[in-house]
């Protein structure tokens, strides 16, 4: 633990003795596709000394399920609830929550927090408590926001050491979010790799800054950079997710699928089925399929970009990805449908500010066969974002399939790709 986290450890409450009646002080409900990031979460309380109840390291395969968790919950000091857009699908959160809910009701000195993974917004009777906001921390929590859930969970404001050390963390994360913004869009990897090498608090606590850096360098096709970033976050931060999803994605941008799968496969296996894994796991099969031909991993990259989709239907990167591997599959009536509903979700108007959606939009098009259209948002997708070579030779790669399984006419074809004719010239200046 670097010298830096330690002392923002030092400013986190301790956990207050136990009754005779309790045997944990953190009982952590969750979803399993949050299993990394709970995880993580897991291994802050414990070095803080707090005894915590996490299914997985508790129950063995003959325990019954149900009263086992209600023995857990009823035998905690307090809990959090892990809540992400898929909670309100499982019957056992559902069970426990109201079970937090009558705990907090009847019982004083019990209290529970709920940390917000994702954008989506509570309802029901979540909605009337008071949540952390962790959107923004997907790869793990760290900040202030960690600090909130644990003076939360003893029912105590922040003392004025905690406020100030969080105000100056939150602020340095901020700037540093703008600083690598503004590095990705000026095409400045030499300056990313300057970022990655920070040695301070904001940059110690969490992997999120340093997988902010390793994702803008793979959006400029600086994949080895990438991959050596990657390899480092996997190490710091070894059950966190996003950098191992991250690492894959280096080794598959490199050409490397064999390496990839690896990685991703051990992720999918595991239980993280997250749309980010899902999608660069279906990507792997793609790769694979398109080295050897093989329908049979190409129906396989379909069915994972499917499974995404339908699991989180907002999702437009793999909702497009799944209509578009339908029609190379020959699937048009599918095809037809999905891009339909990617297209409700992403609209036909470039959106100013975000390639990939901007890309999408142009992709919904092409898989119409609406040639032009799919062109004027395939330039302006790129003229957003011109330094990101590597997003634009996957968008093109993408493209290319599509015309070629559409029979696009040349005239067609080139209308659609001369929005990535810098690939060709960048190709050439090296």
């Amino acid at each position: 633990m670097s010298a830096a986290l330690r002392e923002w450890l030092s400013c986190a409450p301790k956990p207050l003795p136990l009754k005779d009646s309790q045997r944990w002080h953190v009982f952590i409900s969750y979803r399993s596709v949050n299993r990394y990031w709970v995880l993580e979460l897991y291994d802050i309380l414990r070095q803080l000394g707090y005894s915590v109840f996490l299914d997985q390291y508790v129950l063995s395969g003959a325990a019954p399920l149900a009263l086992t968790l209600g023995e857990a919950l009823d035998t905690s000091a307090a809990a959090i609830l892990v809540w992400s857009d898929t909670f309100e699908d499982s019957a056992w959160c559902k069970q426990e929550f109201g079970k937090l809910m009558q705990r907090e009701t009847t019982e004083p000195e019990f209290s529970y927090v709920i940390a917000k993974l994702d954008k989506t917004v509570l309802t029901g009777l979540p909605a009337q408590k008071i949540y952390v906001d962790f959107s923004d921390r997907k790869e793990g929590p760290g900040g202030s926001d960690i600090l909130r859930v644990l003076y939360g969970l003893v029912k105590s404001p922040l003392p004025e050491k905690a406020v100030k050390l969080a105000a100056q963390v939150d602020e340095e994360i901020s700037q540093a979010r703008i600083s690598i913004a503004a590095a990705r869009l000026n095409g400045d990897f030499e300056q990313l790799i300057e970022l990655a090498k920070t040695d301070s608090l904001a940059w110690a606590n969490s992997p999120m800054l340093g997988c902010a850096v390793a994702d803008a360098l793979l959006s400029l096709g600086k994949n080895d950079d990438a991959l050596q970033l990657a390899n480092q976050l996997c190490d710091d931060f070894p059950k966190t997710a996003r950098p191992r999803q991250l690492k894959g994605l280096a080794e598959a941008r490199k050409g490397n699928w064999k390496a990839a799968q690896t990685i991703l496969g051990g992720l999918y296996v595991s239980g993280e089925i997250d749309p980010e894994t899902l999608g660069i796991y279906a990507r792997t099969w793609m790769d694979r399929y398109n080295e050897t031909k093989d329908t049979r991993y190409l129906l396989k990259s379909r069915e994972l970009y499917r499974q995404a989709f339908e699991t989180n239907p907002k999702d437009y990167y793999t909702g497009i990805n799944a209509a578009t591997k339908s029609l190379l599959l020959d699937e048009t009536q599918t095809a037809s449908q999905l891009a339909a509903r990617v297209e409700g979700i992403v609209g036909q108007q470039a959106i100013p500010g975000d390639y990939w959606r901007t890309a999408t939009i142009a992709e919904v098009q092409l898989l119409q066969a609406k040639y032009a259209q799919a062109a004027t948002l395939y330039e302006a997708a790129v003229s957003d974002a011109p330094e990101e070579f590597g997003s634009h030779a996957s968008t093109c790669k993408q493209a290319r399939l599509i015309l070629e399984h559409l029979q696009a006419s040349a005239e067609d074809s080139a209308a659609v790709l001369k929005a990535f004719d810098h690939l060709a010239r960048a190709v050439d200046a090296r």
